[in-house]
């Protein structure tokens, strides 16, 4: 147990030595820092302590409803068109929360619906049930109705992307170490620390970034009278178009996307080299290239709308095909917001519209009060336990003790080596395990104590000593990091925070107060060989 070979005694201390200087850089303030210092990890705050904005965002499942219905609907006119031979069927209804329409041959009704049941998909989840219910009324009047089954299948699949979503947006504004978890069913947390501009998170993480163009429907446009009621002709849909030179803020477009933003490879803000305003460049993928120069050739001399979540930015005429698959999008935009809408295409579409129902911002004053006060405690606990542990036990408490400043050290390493970010319920944990780290010092000091008692020589009390108090130290911390495991698998936020570093504290306190005080006790018995010893 008192065996100490030379690589042994230099593994621990590089070790201990390497962890520590892991935790200068965090511990540095960053005006002070030199160049390579700044370059370095640093430990990062969450919310409570560097202050930043807190969202709460839920999401409109009724518009999720809504967009099934039109997705539907595009499919079924596709599949009903696609095939051999072709069925004919009416125009399609999707009012009162379903799709209706009717087949105009009777003696296609049974093609037909073999042709629904396989756009239906293989059923909602594990349920077994179909995502949607098919009725035949009247013989030859198809009714498709959504399942509860499958719409929360949706919503749930919509939720797990969005979250994705908002994740890559946030990411793209620089922002470290964010905090986006999904609560229930349909909602999702979001906390930013270090940003004071919930505004600019809000209108980032709000925008659907829905990205389409559609044809212009010429003929339906020439009824302004019928597009000011909003009564759309017949395959084409009424849009708003704020910008619309007719003075009419409507325009009828065809109803069939010709491209979307999933095709969109690359987003960037740039700006016009002609007048100089802020744009957005787009790139298409290869194959969103090939077929926004296909239309573009199939239509020259035409109008096609670019549409941002249900709204037209622009109709341009197509005066020449487009062949390089780049595209770019003007409008009204400033720098900023036409990076923002870079990020968001970039990011891709949420698939759910999202909207704010709570939020906060919490300021740097505050979580620099709290690094205060919990420095401060951090500094008393510290010395209360040195002072303890030094007049109780002498030179194996100063062994403790120098156990003890290590291991703050080397707990602040190892959060910077993670990239872990520190919370205030962290700063608890951080005292908690300053208080307990000599609890093993204490066990193994009272076994040397009674060892010796025993009339055992110091050499073999000191052994017996490390040897017998190790396993109940092991236990003891074992039932300790299962505590913390559980709370950091359950718990979320501030909890998670607090476990985090009561586990990293738990494993350091361990090595620091068993294996490296031994290393110093065997190194000093080797070298004084003492008769007696003082504890």
């Amino acid at each position: 147990m008192l065996d100490f070979p030379r690589w042994k005694v230099w593994s621990i201390w590089g070790l201990l030595l390497a962890l520590c200087a892991l935790a200068v850089p965090s511990l540095v303030p960053e005006r002070y820092s030199p160049a390579w210092m700044t370059r370095a990890r640093h430990i990062n705050l969450g919310l409570d302590l560097a202050g930043g904005s807190y969202l709460l965002l839920e999401a409109d499942v009724n518009d999720l409803a809504a967009t099934r219905l039109e997705s539907m609907r595009d499919q079924v006119q596709t599949e009903m068109r696609r095939g051999n031979p072709r069925i004919a069927i009416g125009d399609i209804s999707t009012r009162d929360g379903q799709l209706s329409f009717m087949v105009r041959d009777t003696t296609q009704v049974d093609a037909a619906r073999e042709r629904l049941l396989g756009i239906m998909g293989s059923g909602a989840g594990m349920t077994g049930q179909r995502e949607w219910d098919i009725q035949v009324v009247d013989s030859n009047r198809f009714v498709l109705r959504p399942t509860q089954a499958g719409l929360k299948q949706a919503v749930n699949t919509a939720m797990n992307d969005a979250t994705e979503v908002v994740r890559r947006r946030i990411d793209a504004l620089g922002t470290r170490e964010p905090t986006i978890l999904r609560q229930g069913d349909d909602r999702i947390l979001v906390q930013v620390p270090g940003l004071g501009d919930p505004q600019a998170l809000k209108s980032l993480i709000g925008k659907t970034a829905k990205l389409e163009f559609k044809l212009v429907d010429e003929v339906g446009n020439q009824d302004t009278a019928a597009i000011a009621r909003r009564q759309a002709p017949i395959g084409s849909v009424i849009l708003p178009y704020p910008s619309n030179p007719s003075g009419v803020p409507l325009i009828a477009l065809k109803r069939q996307t010709i491209l979307s933003g999933e095709q969109i490879a690359d987003a960037q803000q740039t700006f016009d080299s002609q007048t100089n305003a802020p744009q957005v460049a787009l790139t298409f993928n290869g194959p969103g290239g090939a077929r926004f120069a296909r239309v573009t050739q199939e239509n020259a001399g035409k109008r096609f709308a670019i549409i941002l979540d249900n709204s037209v930015i622009s109709a341009p005429s197509i005066n020449e095909p487009i062949l390089g698959g780049r595209a770019s999008i003007f409008g009204s935009f400033t720098v900023e917001s036409a990076n923002q809408l870079a990020i968001a295409l970039r990011s891709g579409s949420l698939p759910i519209t999202l909207k704010v129902i709570e939020e906060s911002t919490v300021g740097p004053e505050l979580g620099a009060d709290s690094i205060r006060a919990g420095v401060l405690a951090s500094a008393v606990a510290v010395a209360l336990v040195v002072a303890f542990m030094f007049v109780t036990y002498g030179r194996f408490g100063a062994y403790a003790n120098l156990a003890v400043v290590i291991n703050v050290f080397v707990i602040l390493g190892v959060l910077s080596f993670l990239g872990g970010t520190l919370t205030l319920p962290g700063i608890a944990g951080f005292i908690l395990t300053i208080g307990t780290a000599v609890d093993c010092n204490v066990l193994i000091n009272e076994r040397i104590r009674e060892e010796r008692h025993r009339g055992r020589s110091v050499v073999q009390a000191v052994e017996l000593g490390y040897k017998e108090a190790s396993r109940t130290i092991f236990e003891a911390n074992v039932t300790h990091a299962i505590s913390g495991f559980i709370m950091l698998v359950l718990g979320s936020g501030p909890v998670k925070g607090f476990a985090v570093v009561l586990l990293i504290g738990i494993a350091t306190s361990v090595f620091t107060a068993v294996t490296f005080t031994r290393m110093l006790t065997a190194l000093w018995i080797r070298r004084t060989k003492p008769k007696t010893i003082n504890i």
